[in-house]
């Protein structure tokens, strides 16, 4: 991968912010998403995020950490945290921002353990396809200190289809309507799709439950979002 996203927010770290990120996916058309949003501070972060980072305690991983801005919010707060994320540039700019424990790392690959979990920005994309799900879900388990928690938001997409039954678009029999190709471009560049899930809150539910994991509805977003913990 180019890793397009982490140097857009190299660019805007050294200062040379003159476009923003270019997403879509196979059923939206393209998106702007603005690379300053990416650094925003706790009082311009939507109220999802706010409840998970006032819930957050104890040890903390911030899985997919982008920029920072969330373990930095709880680095300020005296929390301990570690900040992974698989974008090189990601993690270069959270380092300069001051996260103290960031790495390029994988979930998958992460060993230590946790009291709490973090999974923002639709936490539930890095397990790519519903049928690894589960996979995900029993080693995140496998990280959690006794009483740890795993917070996590996702949106029920099945608004993008409108009046069309969205399971009519799946790929040959097997493909949930959440599995979206997902597109990102920057500065001209385009880098390589991937595939990026979205779950509705009953589903991740059922999976929770498979693998031994209580699923807790938090909070309800304005545009069919939702913060879950799981136990």
């Amino acid at each position: 991968m180019k890793d397009l996203f982490g140097k857009a927010l190299l660019d805007y770290l050294n200062g040379n912010y003159s476009e923003d990120i270019i997403t879509s996916t196979n059923i939206s058309e393209e998106d702007v998403l603005p690379v300053p949003y990416l650094f925003r501070t706790f009082k311009d972060m939507p109220e999802l995020e706010q409840k998970a980072l006032n819930l957050t305690k104890g040890a903390v991983l911030d899985a997919g950490c982008g920029s920072g801005s969330h373990s930095l919010h709880l680095q300020n707060k005296g929390l301990n945290v570690k900040a992974i994320d698989i974008s090189k540039g990601a993690i270069e700019v959270a380092k300069r921002r001051g996260i103290m424990n960031a790495e390029v790392k994988n979930i998958l690959d992460e060993t230590e353990s946790f009291d709490t979990i973090l999974l923002l920005m639709n936490g539930t994309g890095i397990f790519q396809e519903l049928s690894k799900a589960s996979t995900y879900l029993t080693h995140l388990k496998s990280l959690l200190k006794p009483k740890g928690q795993i917070l996590i938001d996702s949106s029920d997409i099945k608004y993008m289809y409108d009046n069309e039954d969205p399971h009519s678009r799946k790929a040959p029999n097997t493909r949930y309507y959440g599995e979206l190709d997902y597109y990102l471009s920057y500065k001209g560049e385009k880098e390589s799709p991937i595939t990026w899930l979205y779950l509705d809150f009953n589903t991740l539910s059922e999976i929770c439950s498979s693998v031994g994991l209580d699923c807790e509805l938090i909070i309800e977003g304005d545009h069919f979002d939702y913060l879950a913990r799981l136990n």
